[in-house]
């Protein structure tokens, strides 16, 4: 399919904790950085926003920096279940760059690259779990999943659909704002798998921040670390240097840490490029998240 089968080697690695929360500056974004020694908290000045992080974003990719960046959303909801996003629905994208320009459509009016407007479509919402209503497409269960989230299953890991929208196990809202982020950024850096791996400049992966947790050895329930001694122990299983110290120590900050430093401990491996099951039509329509096989 012309996916990525061959390794380039990145100098910088980063990941960012993600938020789908529609405030200015939601308490759940943190961004880290790491090169050759430990991880580093990037911060901003009353913290980050999603606006900002698509401003950092664009100026990596007009340094053209040799960065590969983790981003903890789903960019692409369910889609070869049932060969559609939204079944029944005429107006239902055919691939993942129709899907983020529709919702950047949809939510053009909404504050703080939010994405309220989708999930409160009456013809969208029929497909959401929301808190107190549950749309009547949304299926039973945990709700329809990706191919790759199907894998994660398989691998003893939890996947929440994206069409879930409640608790804090909740993914839907983080993966729409991401949708504006990505769309926004038009092209200016290759989002993998949907476009192939260049030879020079920054690519986003998805991430699953838990991937690098059990990489890292913590045990299952124990995902969430936040204290300096368990993140340094943590890193030092992935190879690491320990982490520049941080004023506060919370999941987010420890989550975009940790995971900077095990993509730079996976990044080289030949076969996360290329997982059995990443097929042409998997990613223009779903996406994978990076680290599955």
């Amino acid at each position: 399919m012309g996916r990525a089968t061959l390794t380039r080697r990145f100098t910088r690695f980063a990941a960012i904790d993600w938020s789908g929360q529609a405030v200015a500056r939601p308490k759940g974004l943190a961004v880290a950085e790491v090169g050759d020694g430990g991880p580093v908290l990037i911060e901003r000045e009353g913290g980050w926003s999603r606006d900002a992080v698509l401003d950092w974003l664009v100026e990596l990719a007009d340094a053209q920096a040799d960065m590969l960046v983790g981003l903890d959303l789903s960019p692409a909801l369910p889609f070869l279940d049932r060969g559609s996003y939204f079944p029944g629905w005429d107006g239902s994208p055919g691939d993942a760059r129709s899907l983020w320009a529709m919702v950047d459509r949809m939510s053009a009016d909404d504050p703080y690259l939010a994405a309220s407007s989708v999930v409160a479509d009456a013809e969208l919402s029929r497909h959401f779990r929301r808190q107190r209503a549950c749309g009547d497409r949304f299926g039973s269960g945990r709700g329809r999943l990706r191919v790759c989230e199907e894998r994660q299953l398989l691998a003893g890991l939890s996947p929440t659909s994206c069409f879930n929208l409640v608790g804090a196990a909740q993914v839907g809202k983080s993966s729409l704002t991401g949708m504006r982020v990505l769309y926004r950024l038009a092209g200016r850096i290759p989002v993998w798998p949907f476009d192939p791996v260049p030879a020079t400049g920054p690519v986003i992966v998805e991430l699953y921040t838990t991937i690098a947790a059990r990489a890292a050895g913590v045990r299952k329930g124990l995902s969430k670390l936040r204290d300096p001694a368990a993140l340094d122990a943590a890193l030092a299983v992935l190879g690491s240097a320990a982490h520049l110290p941080i004023a506060r120590y919370d999941d987010h900050a420890t989550d975009a840490l940790l995971s900077a430093a095990w993509l730079r401990t996976v990044a080289g491996d030949a076969a996360l490029w290329a997982p059995d099951g990443l097929t042409t039509e998997v990613a223009r329509t779903e996406g994978w998240t990076f680290g599955v096989r």
